[in-house]
């Protein structure tokens, strides 16, 4: 049985020493990691349509991938992640140390850490073989820096300054130029020489990736908003506390990335009157809806695009 252990002691001695090794080694990860990282949504739609705008780099035939690392918080076990961690540190710091903490010191926190998370269950007290809790950013930083490590042998099948490669958390996405049964049969071997992690694939001229469906269409780059088939529609985010406060920062959220994903006017104009549509059936006023759109329009002063369906004014405004 594989658990995800999410432990709300914040305050015991495993969390506290999790948060200091976090804010020496989180910085400096990050930085060492920045060229292959998509950071949110935007940045991996500004990085895309880089790349698609790019001469000579999106072809007809080129392909997209995408992984999805099921086992994100529960990689390898403690040893095998304390030595790609500090193997990591010790590659990329100049003088072995880390924010003038030495990296046999860290090593020394990572051990205390991964070693002594315990949690009880029915009575019974557990430690984990694998991974740390969900709850500590640590967590997140360790696995990221363990599938950095994992990635190079990716990145070694393809010339990296021709193609898109770059990963959030548990999810990467690249472009690929050559035939989709030779990324198919290396990855699959790639499987099955590092079977500790595990993942999900989908290679094609048409994946999703984050909440945006990408096609390829025979060189030019089409995206959109990602739907779920399998998810119910027309539903509100859960909040708990303020949910009208809450819920407007969400309305705003969602029209920033219908105009990042879409790369039709059309589409565009689609996917704010669902937004419109969610809200209405959820309970929320006519007035409220229409003034948080018509606030969205007038912010980025170009009212008329709410109702123009022409591309140029469409990408002028998206540029905004």
């Amino acid at each position: 049985m594989s658990l995800v252990p999410m432990i709300v002691a914040a305050q015991s001695i495993t969390s506290n020493i999790a948060r200091y090794v976090n804010q020496l080694i989180r910085p400096f990860a990050d930085e060492k990691m920045k060229p292959v990282t998509f950071y949110n949504e935007a940045d991996f739609m500004r990085k895309l349509i880089a790349y698609a705008c790019d001469q000579h780099r999106l072809k007809p035939t080129t392909l997209f991938c995408t992984i999805h690392v099921t086992n994100f918080y529960s990689l390898d076990e403690h040893h095998a992640m304390i030595d790609t961690i500090i193997s990591f540190l010790q590659d990329k710091s100049a003088n072995n140390k880390v924010n003038q903490i030495s990296i046999n010191t860290i090593k020394n926190l990572l051990q205390l850490y991964l070693y002594n998370n315990l949690f009880s269950f029915q009575n019974k007290i557990y430690t984990m073989k694998k991974g740390s809790p969900s709850t500590m950013p640590l967590t997140e930083t360790l696995a990221n820096i363990y599938l950095y490590d994992w990635q190079k042998s990716i990145l070694n099948q393809f010339e990296y300054n021709q193609e898109l490669f770059g990963r959030n958390t548990d999810r990467i996405f690249f472009t690929w130029n050559q035939s989709s049964e030779k990324l198919d049969f290396y990855l699959q071997s790639l499987r099955q020489r590092q079977p500790n992690v595990r993942f999900r694939l989908a290679i094609g001229s048409n994946v999703h990736y984050w909440d945006a469906y990408i096609e390829n269409r025979k060189g030019e780059l089409y995206t959109r908003v990602y739907h779920d088939p399998m998810a119910l529609r027309y539903t509100l985010p859960y909040v708990v506390g303020h949910s009208k406060m809450q819920h407007s920062e969400w309305l705003r959220s969602a029209l920033l990335r219908a105009v990042c994903y879409c790369s039709s006017a059309e589409d565009f104009h689609q996917e704010h009157i669902y937004v419109e549509l969610t809200y209405l059936a959820n309970g929320y006023s006519f007035y409220f809806v229409e003034s948080h759109v018509q606030h969205f329009f007038d912010y980025f002063e170009d009212d008329a695009m709410r109702y123009r369906t022409d591309p140029s004014s469409y990408h002028s405004f998206r540029r905004r």
